[in-house]
């Protein structure tokens, strides 16, 4: 990781961190760098928050400015740009989003053509260039690019999932958590078309409003609408889309590890999986393990970022893999983390084995885990040898009922410690343990 990308494109706080000025750069080296192999095209979308409009116009400017023409969604999923990108040979495309982030956040997904996250010897050019800025070429007269307002893009990704649906969903009555985000605009119009039972919530964006108290990670609230509503089943969108978590009929939780088991297992029964192997990363729950083996499935572990669970995916020519935050990717329909295609997968499975995402899940059996962020002033202090001593006494103690991960945010200043045990009191008192440790040595 860099200077300004972390595991998820570039993220800060809006006019703060990350400006108009950075944004301008990105796009004005992205349509550069393209332009090398011919005639430019570059698709943008953006999420909801108030300052997407304003890095898309930077962005925008940038672009043109360097050459290429520029394709605006406007309000849409970063699966959608990256559909798209792939699909309609763009030369790379931009989703202006900070994801599941609060309102006063931003970020900058840049993607390649193929509608993959970029890698990291281009983010290091547009690093590079963000530090010496460098003099580029500008467009002149007839060469400068133009702008176009691609409304119907949004359409074709809309017909390329409605196209997976494959059964009946009617039967189902779903409510929709959709974060006062991207999901607005594209899980009601998917699901209104194809005749599925929904009430949405949180569905109302004004440009502060994304993730508050809403959303995959604040999922109280969805909890106790489905238990009240007889819901058969809940899901929750982040900021931009791209993953989904899911609540069961009792209103409890399916992440991302269970719905890989869920898919896992389904696809596996159906000849369908790959080498019988899921790509999952180091968050994921030993539980995860534990249950796919007893199935006869292996689970092969990358880093975090879905944008390294997939590259395992295409390297190996696996065909399911995610994150326990939510992002699942089925590379056989798409090549990033897509919280929709989810959602209505889940729902066919759950029609097709005539089974509730409870009855799905009940093999699983899921270590308690314990997650602590803690705010550093120095992520290398990650390095600290004290500290790593006492993670090994840590997982000698935990032996084969239990594991530690100690390692930093890839979007923010912070060590994230995580044990998993046999109980929530084990893994309370070695979090707290290696987190005393962490917050002594950075007061130093």
């Amino acid at each position: 990781m860099g200077q300004y990308f972390g595991t998820d494109g570039g993220r800060g706080g809006a006019n703060e961190n990350l400006t108009t000025s950075m944004a301008y750069k990105v796009g004005r080296f992205l349509a550069y760098y393209c332009l090398k192999d011919g005639p430019c095209k570059i698709i943008i979308g953006k999420d909801t928050r108030r300052s997407s409009s304003m890095l898309e116009a930077a962005i925008t400017s940038g672009c043109l400015e360097s050459g290429a023409d520029v394709y605006q969604l406007g309000y849409t999923t970063t699966p959608c740009v990256s559909y798209l990108c792939g699909s309609l040979s763009f030369s790379g495309g931009i989703m202006i989003s900070a994801s599941h982030n609060p309102y006063q956040d931003n970020g900058i997904k840049v993607m390649k053509s193929d509608g993959t996250k970029i890698d990291a010897k281009l983010e290091g050019l547009i690093e590079d260039y963000f530090i010496n800025d460098q003099p580029l070429p500008k467009a002149k007269k007839g060469k400068i690019g133009s702008l176009y307002f691609f409304n119907e893009g949004f359409d074709l990704y809309l017909k390329h999932i409605s196209k997976l649906i494959t059964s009946d969903l009617s039967s189902l009555k779903v409510a929709l958590d959709l974060a006062n985000g991207s999901a607005c605009y594209t899980a009601k119009r998917l699901f209104e078309s194809s005749n599925i039972k929904a009430d949405y919530f949180f569905d109302r964006p004004d440009g502060i409003n994304i993730n508050d108290n809403c959303g995959s990670t604040h999922l109280e609230n969805l909890s106790e609408i489905v238990k009240k509503g007889n819901y058969d089943v809940g899901f929750a969108f982040d900021g931009d889309a791209d993953r989904v978590l899911a609540l069961d009929e009792f209103g409890e939780l399916i992440d991302g590890d269970t719905i890989l088991y869920i898919c896992g297992k389904y696809l596996k029964e159906k000849n369908e999986l790959n080498d019988s192997t899921i790509v999952a990363t180091v968050m994921s729950n030993i539980g995860l393990y534990k249950a796919c083996k007893k199935e006869g499935i292996i689970v092969e572990r990358t880093q975090v970022g879905d944008k390294y669970v997939y590259d395992l995916l295409n390297t190996k020519d696996y065909c399911l893999g995610g994150e326990q935050s939510g992002h699942i990717i089925f590379k056989q329909y798409a090549n990033t983390g897509d919280g929709l295609l989810t959602a209505i997968i889940l729902l066919s499975i759950m029609i097709e084995k005539k089974q509730s995402l409870s009855e799905l899940k009940k093999e699983l059996v899921v270590y308690p885990q314990l997650l602590n962020n803690i705010k550093v002033k120095d992520k290398n202090l990650i390095e600290d040898k004290e500290i790593k001593e006492l993670v090994s006494v840590v997982e000698e103690e935990l032996g084969e009922n239990g594991r530690v991960l100690v390692r930093t945010s890839g979007t923010e200043e912070l060590i994230r410690v995580m044990v998993e045990a046999s109980s929530e009191e084990l893994c309370k008192e070695y979090v707290d343990k290696i987190s005393d440790l962490i917050i002594l040595k950075d007061d130093l």
